[in-house]
């Protein structure tokens, strides 16, 4: 494998870094939907050629050791310009690759037993339609997923608000849940045990899915100062609250509430022609990240095929 064939498999390990600065951009950009949609997918996109890039490398410092290449019918070790190069590359994949699926499962199993709990606390108590109400000296409030979707809201958290703080609340939590938020706030917590360029993009995502949520209850009380009144009472009464939610179970106490309320108390205005550039820039690092993952690993699959004698130069 020439140098020029490896190059195309950094390239993914490499551009996870340039997204945190441009996922800011993107959510003063763009509509709150669109940057949680926008950044999501991308995330995916990269994360994805982050781990198939990774693999190749690995691949490709395994295949040297002549046992292994034995094991993979390979006429000879696979060829590479240096060890190097190829094999402290190799060493870093391995153990990026471990540490990722040590972490990733890790936080799988923190977040199933959160879900469990908090879906077996809440399928315990009466329900009023979609609305659970706990028993609880801590303020709290979250969607929570599921058949059927529930708004788990504390008795603390209702004595802390006025009544139509309370429906701005709930209005809050059903976009949640109709929104399936979940879904994207899962989708970037994986995203960010794959690469640690995308960890700062989990919370980038998080607060796209407020900021979505927001404007939803806006536009369902039809107030935006009550709602941006109700989150803020909401965050100030859960300070020093404890709960035992899964963070995929979005909750408008969530995220820079500051600048959240701000944005609700700000007039909404029109979407500037920076907002098509933030778009086609992601698209773009998308693009690339995934091109040259492609790229690479075809190259890998070639120089395996000739390893094997399959194929000649």
């Amino acid at each position: 494998m020439t140098t020029l064939l490896i190059i195309p498999l950094l390239i993914p390990l490499l551009l996870p870094f340039a997204l945190p600065g441009l996922a800011r951009r993107c959510l003063d950009r763009l509509a709150p939907v669109a940057a949680l949609w926008a950044l999501t997918l991308t995330v995916l996109v990269l994360a994805g050629a982050s781990v198939a890039a990774l693999g190749a490398l690995l691949l490709t410092g395994l295949l040297k050791l002549p046992v292994l290449a034995g094991l993979g019918d390979l006429v000879h070790p696979l060829r590479t310009p240096s060890n190097l190069i190829v094999l402290p590359l190799a060493a870093a994949a391995t153990g990026l690759l471990t540490v990722g699926t040590a972490t990733l499962a890790r936080s799988a199993l923190r977040q199933l037993r959160a879900f469990r709990t908090a879906r077996s606390q809440a399928d315990r108590r009466p329900a009023a339609g979609d609305l659970c109400v706990i028993e609880s000296p801590h303020p709290d409030a979250y969607a929570l997923p599921g058949r059927p979707h529930r708004i788990v809201v504390t008795t603390a958290m209702l004595r802390s608000l006025r009544p139509e703080e309370r429906e701005a609340l709930f209005a809050h939590e059903r976009a949640h849940n109709a929104g399936n938020h979940h879904r994207f706030l899962v989708a970037a917590e994986i995203a960010a045990h794959c690469h640690p360029g995308l960890r700062a993009v989990r919370d980038s995502i998080a607060l796209a899915a407020e900021r979505a949520a927001d404007e939803a209850a806006a536009t369902a009380v039809g107030d935006r100062r009550l709602t941006a009144r109700a989150i803020a009472r909401a965050a100030l009464a859960t300070t020093a609250a404890r709960s035992t939610r899964p963070d995929f179970a979005a909750a408008a106490t969530t995220g820079p509430v500051p600048q959240r309320v701000a944005a609700l108390l700000a007039t909404p205005g029109r979407r500037s022609r920076a907002a098509s550039w933030i778009a086609l820039l992601l698209v773009a690092c998308a693009t690339v990240s995934a091109s040259a993952a492609a790229t690479g690993v075809l190259a890998f699959h070639h120089e395996v095929e000739i390893a094997q004698g399959e194929e000649t130069r």
